[in-house]
């Protein structure tokens, strides 16, 4: 019907007559499918197959294939639509307009298409014969170890597989926690790869059903979690098994596979490693308790008033205060203190705090509560969380704060060099006791250092950790001491002269601080002293020393160079600085 009627119709109040359309439809469909001779098509593809030659000639089978799926899909589309024009009129003339026989014809090239499934590399949900990936040990052995056992809870009988394959651990974590159903299929093939390509490195497998090694098993089931074990190991917390050796093979299919349907629907809050982590935790204890069913169910944090959706209830109210965070930027122009970035919402995740956000989720949390923008464009905070550890203060003090390390070397390394040359080079005990005021000069400049700690921390204390807030004050009350002491030594030490008391003191307590902060430079630098130092993390004194020399972070522990790099990068700047000093010195 064409659209001046319809639009006719509409404006005249009276119904639209659909008969042509089907009528019209109908006879395009007859002539498209004598067209192509759909079924001297399919009946020649089937030939071909059942006569088991197009292995040498699998080109001409691929290509009648091909033909025939954009066929069929062709008529699909056309049946959908005659199927809902007809919704539109009376069943008696629906009947009147298509015939039982064009009805038959319709719905017997709809089930044709069965086959017709998108996929990326393995056809897991139709049936193929030409893709020789199927065929493969690895890939049939991977299958078969995803595929459902007397382990898992009955699934429902809402719950429809291609016929092309069996139910498996995918299915029942698509039931309980409503994953899209794309999703799902695709982390299906995802996870045949790795099981697959983890077995090739193994070796082959032999036998007309192959079975996956427990080896490659293990691997990827390590590869794959390994973040969430590292994660429970640093808050600590007890992970969803008591004992990694006491897990079964399917126990770990079943967690590999939860975990990357979560990571393929996560969205942008893959961005939030340790934010996923958190999420895995809670969903896999719940699917433990469902585990002991005699029939699978929806998880309770996963069930919406349109049925169970994982995408909904789980990752939505994450994205959306991500989302509204990111909106009120400014175009990167607002200031870094004035909204939260990812790394904010992931460093929520390093510390216990993070489980007040309960589960389900408690929407009340502040954690959730979305900024405001005022009428002047500045952005509100009504109970509402800042910055998480770090926040970046537009000032010139970076200067000084990011490169405290070279400041203090250069500035020390000047004011001896300064005192040797005004003594013309000669070390007699005036010449030392000058240079023994290095050692307030480097208190002093650490003392700095931790006043532009606290003042560079501003905006997030109320939601740091109480580890590193407690280290920055510490730092500051320890330097604050020092600094006093060190340099009311040496004032006494200067009026005294070298033989009195105070002088003597000095010396020692400079010594002592000295040796210290060297063995403890070294424990933390040197690799081989490293390793030692971490293998008796659990004596206090070490946790102390080594908190008190660097905040232990999530991100970046372990992370140092060999030790051959490690020579190589200090020899380098040995040769640097005592051909510049010594340049500096003698020539200039």
């Amino acid at each position: 019907m064409s659209v001046i009627r319809q639009k006719l119709a509409k404006r005249e109040g009276g119904a639209i007559d659909r008969s042509q359309d089907i009528a019209k439809l109908q006879e395009f469909y007859k002539l498209y499918r004598e067209r192509h001779k759909v079924d001297e098509l399919c009946d020649d593809e089937m030939k071909l197959r059942e006569s088991g030659v197009f292995s040498g000639n699998l080109g001409e089978l691929e290509r009648k294939t091909l033909k025939r799926k954009k066929v069929l899909a062709t008529l699909k589309v056309l049946w959908s639509v005659i199927e809902d024009i007809t919704k539109e009129i009376s069943p008696e003339d629906a009947a009147n307009l298509i015939s039982e026989e064009m009805k038959k014809v319709m719905q017997k090239d709809a089930a044709r298409t069965e086959d017709v499934v998108a996929y990326n590399i393995i056809p897991l949900d139709s049936l193929s014969t030409t893709n020789l990936i199927v065929t493969f040990p690895e890939v049939r052995a991977a299958i078969s170890s995803l595929q459902y056992h007397r382990d898992l809870p009955r699934l429902p009988n809402t719950i429809s597989v291609p016929d092309a394959r069996n139910s498996d651990m995918l299915d029942l974590l698509h039931c309980v926690f409503g994953f899209q159903k794309d999703n799902v299929s695709n982390q299906r093939e995802h996870i045949v790869h790795l099981l697959a390509n983890e077995q090739s490195r193994l070796g082959k497998l032999s036998g007309n059903e192959p079975k996956i090694d427990e080896g490659a098993v293990h691997v990827v089931f390590s590869k794959s979690l390994d973040n969430y074990i590292k994660w429970c190991n640093y808050l600590p917390l007890r992970p969803v098994w008591n004992n990694i050796e006491s897990l079964t093979k399917e126990k770990k299919l079943l967690y590999v596979c939860l975990y990357y349907l979560i990571w393929g629907e996560a969205a942008n809050v893959r961005f939030l490693p340790e934010g996923l982590c958190y999420i895995f935790h809670h969903l896999a204890r719940e699917l433990e308790v469902i585990m002991q069913k005699q029939t699978a169910e929806p998880a309770g944090s996963c069930i919406s008033n349109d049925g169970v959706s994982f995408l909904d209830q789980v990752i939505y109210p994450l994205y959306e205060i991500v989302a509204a965070e990111a909106g009120n930027n400014d175009n990167g122009r607002a200031a870094h203190s004035a909204w939260r970035n990812y790394d904010d919402f992931n460093e929520f995740f390093w510390s216990e705090k993070c489980f007040q956000l309960g589960w389900p989720w408690k929407l009340s949390n502040p954690f959730f509560s979305k900024p405001s923008r005022k009428e002047q464009g500045l952005i509100s905070r009504n109970h509402h969380y800042g910055k998480t550890s770090f926040v970046e203060h537009r000032t010139f003090l970076h200067l000084y704060h990011s490169f405290h390390r070279l400041w203090m070397f250069l500035l020390l390394m000047f004011q001896g060099l300064t005192i040797i040359a005004f003594n013309n080079g000669s070390f007699d005990t005036n010449t030392v006791l000058e240079l023994l005021s290095l050692g307030p000069t480097y208190i002093i400049m650490e003392f700095i250092e931790s006043v532009l700690d606290i003042l560079m921390m501003y905006g997030a204390y109320s939601t740091s950790r109480g580890s590193a807030i407690t280290r920055v004050i510490w730092r500051f009350c320890w330097f604050t001491a020092s600094s006093l002491v060190i340099c009311y030594l040496y004032i006494k030490a200067l009026q005294d002269g070298v033989q009195s008391a105070p002088f003597k003191i000095y010396v020692v307590v400079i010594s002592a601080y000295a040796g210290f902060q060297i063995i403890i430079s070294l424990l933390m630098s040197v690799p081989c002293c490293r390793g030692f130092t971490n293998a008796c993390y659990s004596w206090s004194f070490v946790r102390l020393a080594k908190w008190m020399h660097q905040e232990h972070n999530y991100v970046g522990r372990g992370l140092h160079e060999r030790p051959l790099d490690y020579i190589k990068y200090v020899a380098f700047w040995l040769v640097i600085f005592a051909a510049k000093f010594s340049f500096t010195y003698f020539l200039q």
